[in-house]
């Protein structure tokens, strides 16, 4: 059996299940309890669990994200939100430095079980500081599992993931995909980390993407069907791990692919792909992989900057016919 809930919901369900089954799970972050959250992801946890498990911090990331740190390596396993990845720059000494390192610093005496979650990208008129993607950047730390998806049912299971696994996880969601509504299963259920998704199956170009921007390749896939172009549609779910046997399987068959992805083109998720592809699949490739990316600057704020700089259908659906040769 399943429900139709929003993509918050399912976030709030998997965290309150998690705190009901282990009573070393808490969460903490900005408004989180009072507020019921920035977002309302946490609605109704302060009345059922209390302050001590749902605890308001001030606004100072570097200090409660060393809080976390500090009773994860102690035996709990601590959830702490970010109001958004771009304030959590402040706390990328306590996530890279002492999260990712402890388990390899102590020669393993010490774990470090924490999920650092937040919404992560561009959410409309925020202008440069606001709409950063963060993925590429927790990812390329050795020691950080790195989690980025808006399916309500799979967002829900991953997080029940990230919160039983016993390395750092970090959690990327969307600010304006909390009210993304989709079929959730009832009861407890997990999702595995580093598993990518196949939303489609096609035969003609593979599309690969992640977070809001499935929505945007969804779009995209459904207008290239009507021309007759099968689409095969991954959904990444999680950046590191990363699944490269379902991206090296999915080329095989189509022998395209195209890959969506929110965050600057240099260094990030989509050049690590396209690397990885000429890699393992060179020889299954009938034209090169081809990536769409937000503009290689910082985002304006006008709505004409917005509209120009993030990846679109139109866009994608450009791609898919230069790697189709059409």
């Amino acid at each position: 059996m399943s429900r139709i809930l929003t993509l918050r919901d399912s976030l709030n369900e998997a965290m309150s299940e998690e705190m009901r089954r282990d009573d070393t799970v808490f969460l903490m972050g900005e408004e989180v309890a009072e507020y019921n959250g920035a977002y309302k992801v946490s609605k109704g946890m302060l009345e059922e669990f209390g302050p001590k498990r749902v605890i308001d911090t001030p606004i100072a990331e570097l200090g409660f994200a060393g809080i976390g740190v500090g009773a994860a390596m102690n035996g709990l396993r601590p959830i702490v939100e970010f109001m958004t990845w771009n304030f959590a720059v402040l706390a990328f000494d306590q996530i890279v430095n002492n999260a990712a390192k402890t388990l390899s610093q102590s020669a393993g005496q010490f774990k470090c079980p924490i999920v650092f979650r937040g919404p992560s990208g561009a959410a409309g008129q925020l202008a440069q500081q606001h709409s950063q993607t963060f993925e590429s950047w927790m990812a390329n730390t050795p020691g950080l599992k790195v989690i980025s998806c808006i399916d309500p049912a799979d967002a829900k299971g991953l997080l029940k993931s990230a919160i039983r696994d016993d390395d750092p996880v970090c959690m990327m969601e969307s600010e304006i995909m909390y009210g993304l509504k989709g079929e959730v299963p009832e009861g407890d259920y997990t999702v595995p980390i580093g598993k990518a998704a196949i939303r489609k199956e096609g035969t003609d170009v593979t599309i690969v993407s992640f977070n809001k921007m499935m929505e945007v390749s969804k779009t995209a896939t459904e207008e290239l069907e009507k021309e007759g172009i099968s689409v095969e549609l991954i959904d990444l779910r999680t950046i590191r791990p990363l699944d490269y046997e379902t991206l090296v399987n999915s080329v095989k068959k189509t022998n395209r692919m195209v890959v969506v992805d929110e965050s600057w083109p240099y260094g990030g998720v989509s050049a690590e792909i396209a690397y990885e592809m000429q890699k393992y699949a060179f020889d299954y490739l009938d034209a090169p992989v081809t990536r769409i990316n937000s503009a290689d600057t910082s985002l304006g704020y006008a709505p004409t900057f917005v509209e120009e700089y993030l990846p679109n259908p139109s866009r994608v659906i450009k791609a898919v016919k230069e790697v189709l040769y059409r």
